[in-house]
């Protein structure tokens, strides 16, 4: 795949700056994590852009939006996709990004709040 070829810049939002180029074997969707110089960072956006050359556009370049995140402890895995927090609370965000409402920081373990779901979750 090309994209892969490519460069990849690594730009932090807050406050920002650019973290350099790197090369990914790996295409990281927003949620996900990245580990780069012994820092963790959460991806929260990925931008493409696109030369025409020869009467096509063909991909030029990647940057990734990056934030400073510790690694997440807890994680569920709900229809293929990894979620921040126990999946199994009503509470749960299902997102990658953000664990529930109501104690958005975590943990869930011994959380005050926690309600099991009425269904089952995959």
């Amino acid at each position: 795949m090309e994209a892969l070829n490519l460069s990849t810049e690594v730009i932090l939002t807050h406050p920002q700056r650019s973290l350099g180029s790197v090369q990914l074997d790996w295409m990281p969707q927003p949620g996900s994590f990245l580990e780069l110089e012994g820092c963790t960072y959460t991806v929260l956006e990925r931008r493409h852009r696109y030369q025409l050359r020869a009467g096509r556009y063909r991909l030029h370049q990647i940057s990734l939006y990056v934030q400073s995140a510790p690694r997440p402890s807890e994680r569920s895995l709900v229809n293929g996709h990894w979620v921040l927090g126990d999946a199994s609370c009503r509470f749960n965000a299902r997102s990658e990004l953000i664990r529930c409402a109501v104690s958005p920081e975590g943990p869930c373990g011994n959380c005050r709040f926690y309600e099991m779901l009425a269904g089952k979750v995959n």
